[in-house]
């Protein structure tokens, strides 16, 4: 598995729907966790959620294995399949995400 034999830092999983960044698990995240989701939440406009009552995803098990910081980033509304015509602002906001996860 890719995770397993590299040495990310964090993980990013991006599904739709929600405008929402979800992070946190169990406690198992580290306290760095909480200033990123706090800048992606910023340069986005997504609301962070701490500890949602649905998990074992990816970010989940990547934080309780690794111990390192993991997000779902939910991009857009509406009802699936989210129309193209939310693609330019989906981009902008995600793309903001993706560049703060190389500055912080």
């Amino acid at each position: 598995m890719l995770t397993k034999s590299e040495q990310f830092d964090r993980v990013l999983a991006f599904h739709t729907q929600g405008e929402e960044i979800y992070w946190g698990f169990e406690g198992y995240e580290p306290k760095e966790t909480e200033t990123l989701v706090k800048e992606f939440s910023r340069v986005s406009g997504y609301k962070p959620e701490r500890y949602v009552e649905s998990f074992a995803g990816y970010k989940d098990w990547f934080e309780q294995e690794w111990r390192k910081p993991g997000f779902t980033v939910e991009l857009g509304k509406g009802k699936n399949p989210l129309p193209m015509s939310q693609f330019p602002e989906i981009y902008q906001k995600s793309l903001g995400i993706f560049l703060a996860s190389l500055y912080m």
